[in-house]
């Protein structure tokens, strides 16, 4: 392997962690106005929809009951998430851990490669799971022993936000207020913002007595948001739908255990390798 290929090796694998870790905890993006996915850094189909288009904001005793879980789901802090993702044929991924919300994002999941054209070529280069960490300024990624030999025998990689903003082509516009802003509320938040908000009754969600409410976001196409809230007014399960131009775009939620504690070390620097740099050395 020649190294201007082994340095687009590298760049490839930590594009797809970086939209592993991202998809993981923030859920489905907006699309493009051709129908495909702007990538792991666009903004929501609700946050890219233009003004004008926007529903007016809900009102009423369905507002009221979702403003209310939007209010305790983001008092209680963190949770426990397990997720499963699917983003057409380019990724499946499920992710499992623990996030904080008070101060930023934080936290640590599991994620791991479960289908996709992106997933075969994380697994052909030696890695078919990875650790993220999360905290408020950058989230890193554990690589497997095959990637670290390419990068000086660094496991890890550091992904700034501020540093993610300036990806070339608009790809990483509103990515650091996204991340910030990465709570299980968000959903709510959504549904607030949809011109067709429904209560679709009362269910059991994992033994637990849930009210299902369902929507519709509009933007440069159309989003599904649905959520299952418990008798304290907390995110019990979410499922976003959209599409890409690879195909359908799914990521279901679930939340327990709220108020756990939540903990997010740096890896040591000597063992991390920085996104920003790894993306300079492709034109080196």
């Amino acid at each position: 392997m020649t190294g201007t290929t082994a340095r687009r090796t590298v760049v490839s694998i930590a594009v797809s962690a970086a939209l592993a870790c991202f998809t993981a905890c923030t859920g489905p993006g907006g699309s493009d106005d051709s129908g495909g996915t702007t990538g792991p850094t666009a903004p929501s189909a609700s946050a890219s929809a233009a003004p004008s288009s926007r529903p007016p904001a809900l009102t009423g005793a369905s507002a009221d009951a979702l403003r209310a879980v939007e209010r305790a789901t983001g008092r209680a802090g963190s949770a426990r998430v397990e997720s499963t993702t699917v983003m057409g044929r380019e990724l499946s991924l499920e992710a499992a851990g623990a996030l904080g919300w008070d101060d930023g994002l934080t936290g640590t999941l599991t994620i791991t490669y479960t289908g996709g054209t992106t997933a075969e070529t994380m697994r052909r280069l030696g890695t078919t799971a990875m650790e993220a960490r999360y905290l408020p300024d950058a989230y890193y990624a554990r690589m497997g022993d095959e990637f670290a030999e390419r990068v000086g025998g660094r496991h890890w990689i550091k992904y700034v936000y501020e540093d993610l903003e300036d990806l070339g082509g608009g790809a990483g516009a509103g990515f650091a207020d996204q991340m910030r802003n990465t709570t299980p509320n968000q959903a709510v938040k959504l549904l607030l913002s949809a011109g067709d908000v429904r209560r679709v009754g009362a269910e059991t969600t994992r033994g637990r007595r849930t009210t299902h409410w369902s929507g519709t976001v509009g933007g440069a196409t159309e989003q599904t948001v649905d959520i299952w809230v418990d008798d304290r007014n907390l995110l019990v399960k979410k499922v976003e739908r959209g599409r890409t131009k690879t195909g359908e775009l799914t990521q279901t939620a679930y939340y327990s255990d709220y108020g756990v504690p939540v903990s997010a070390a740096r890896p040591p620097a000597a063992d991390t390798a920085d996104f920003k740099e790894l993306l300079a050395s492709q034109g080196s």
